[in-house]
Formats: structure tokens, C-alpha cells, sequence
């Protein structure tokens, strides 16, 4: 079974007062690309993030976001009431000495250090465990969504791999009368040099044994089904195998190239780029492949 590059997941949670939303994309890339936005509360669990995401999506270009909202009236902000009635007595004071006419301080005590406070926020070991879960639940949705694409993936690398083993079984025919046009071009070719009856018949025919030979693309076509059936075992095969399928479709490349340029016939060289063309569809769809 194959599994999609691309993806998407979500997750969410109340815990303590606040909602928890978790978001995954992803896209193909040859390695672990990760570009994550969350609280600064976060920060000091970003490494075991990291884990987490590339155990469970190994690769891809991946967008992770934790956002969260409070649900509580409390709003995080807290007056410093000690230091706001500090602030207040020390400016009448400065007032009255230097004879400056009082005004309004409060907008003013309000610009100055510390009067406002922000509450430090910490997550304790048992929030910090639901949240993991919930990471994991939205990577392991974003897992489901690529399965699925997968899935998709699969049946239409499994068409373009059947055209060309359909294509390959129509080189036959084509294969038998390149044979005997070759045995006739190489005749006349030689007896525009010499006259028949100076030659020696059985050296000819082991020459054109020999130069046949060299033209020859059974073996070729017979690496070329291997290399296909191995791409479908592949396929089907438990783990990530996108870069494995890659190499299968290089090497299948190799032979297609090979068989097309041995070939030396103008209807097994059509095919030939009937067969490049389904080549190069499965390797644009491979590079999507986790």
C-alpha cells in the first residue's frame, strides 16, 4: 500500500478553560521540511514535537500550527495595584514640590513599567500529555487523508504500468518482420559491393547472425516486464517505498532507452515513445509517493 505525500489533519480539545486546535499539512519533498507556528508556551517542547511529527509523517514538506484560545474571563492581565498607588503618591508629591498643576497621572502611571502585568503561563505535565495526544490524533488524520489519496495514486500508477507492458507486447509482431528486413537490407547492401556468386553464403549468414545478435531486444524486453512486475510488488508492499519506486522507474527508463535505440525500425520506435510518455507521467505521480 502506498501512502500520498499531501495531506491534512485537524484536531481539537477543550482542556483547562481553553480550546486547543492542531493543524497539519502536507506536501512532497525529498526530505522532513517542517515549518511550525504555536504559543511561545510551546517552546520548550519543540524537539519532542519534531519527533513526533517526523515518526508519524516520516517526510514531506509539512505546516504545523497548535492554536489556542481561552475559553475563562480571566485574560492573562493583571494590574499592579501596590505599585500603580506608588506611582500615584510619588507624582502629587513631585507635583506639589516643583508647583506643577495637577492633572490626570493615570495615563500616565499606565505607560510606566510593570503596572500592567501578564500572568506566567506554564503547562503542567498532565496538560502537556493532552496535547500530545492531540498532536498525535491530528498527524494521524493527516496519515488517513494521504492513505486515501494513496489509494488513488495507486490505481493510476497501476494503469500507466499496464500500458506499457501493453505497448511492450505490441513490439512483437514488429519485432519478427524487423528481423527479416534487416537480413534483406544487409543482402543488398552487400551485393551492391560484390556479385553473389563470389560470395561465401555461410560466412554471410554468420555475420548477419552476429550483427542480429547485437540488435537483439529480448533480454530487454524481458528486464523491462521484471522491472514492471517488481513496481507493482512494490506497490503493494507495508512501509514507505516512494523512493524505491523512483529507482524501479529509473531503471525501467534504462530499457525503454535501450530497446529504443536497438530497435532500428520505425514502429517499435513509435512505441518506444508511447512507452517514454507513460514512463514520465509515473515518475511526476512517484514524486507524490511517501
Amino acid at each position: 500500500m502506498i501512502y500520498s505525500m499531501t495531506g491534512f489533519g485537524k484536531a481539537s480539545r477543550e482542556i483547562n478553560n481553553k480550546k486547543f486546535t492542531v493543524e497539519v499539512r502536507s506536501l512532497n519533498s525529498k526530505s522532513l521540511d517542517l515549518n511550525l507556528k504555536f504559543p511561545p508556551v510551546f517552546r520548550e517542547h519543540e524537539s519532542e514535537i519534531r519527533s513526533l511529527i517526523a515518526q508519524i509523517l516520516d517526510r514531506g514538506k509539512i505546516d504545523f500550527w497548535i492554536l489556542q484560545e481561552d475559553l475563562s474571563e480571566n485574560t492573562g492581565y493583571a494590574i499592579n495595584e501596590p505599585l500603580v498607588i506608588s506611582y500615584y503618591k510619588q507624582l502629587k508629591e513631585l507635583s506639589a514640590s516643583l508647583q506643577i498643576p495637577e492633572t490626570d497621572w493615570m495615563q500616565l502611571i499606565f505607560r510606566l513599567p510593570e503596572v500592567v502585568k501578564t500572568s506566567e503561563e506554564t503547562l503542567s505535565d498532565e496538560t502537556w500529555n493532552d496535547i500530545k495526544s492531540l498532536i498525535t490524533e491530528a498527524l494521524n488524520r493527516c496519515m488517513e487523508f494521504r492513505r486515501a489519496e494513496g489509494i488513488s495514486l495507486m490505481k493510476a500508477l497501476e494503469n500507466h504500468v499496464a500500458m506499457i507492458e501493453k505497448f511492450l507486447e505490441e513490439t512483437t509482431p514488429f519485432e519478427i518482420s524487423r528481423t527479416e528486413k534487416l537480413r534483406e537490407k544487409l543482402r543488398k547492401s552487400m551485393l551492391e559491393v560484390v556479385k553473389e556468386s563470389e560470395t561465401d553464403q555461410n560466412r554471410f549468414e554468420q555475420e548477419i547472425v552476429y550483427y542480429l545478435e547485437k540488435l537483439d531486444i529480448s533480454e530487454e524486453k524481458v528486464r523491462l516486464k521484471s522491472h514492471c512486475n517488481y513496481f507493482r510488488e512494490t506497490m503493494q508492499a507495508d512501509g514507505f517505498n516512494g523512493r524505491k519506486l523512483n529507482f524501479i522507474g529509473q531503471e525501467m527508463g534504462r530499457e525503454i532507452n535501450t530497446l529504443g535505440s536497438k530497435a532500428s525500425d520505425a514502429q517499435i520506435q513509435r512505441i518506444v515513445v508511447q512507452m517514454k510518455d507513460e514512463l514520465e507521467k509515473i515518475k511526476e505521480q512517484v514524486l507524490n509517493v511517501l
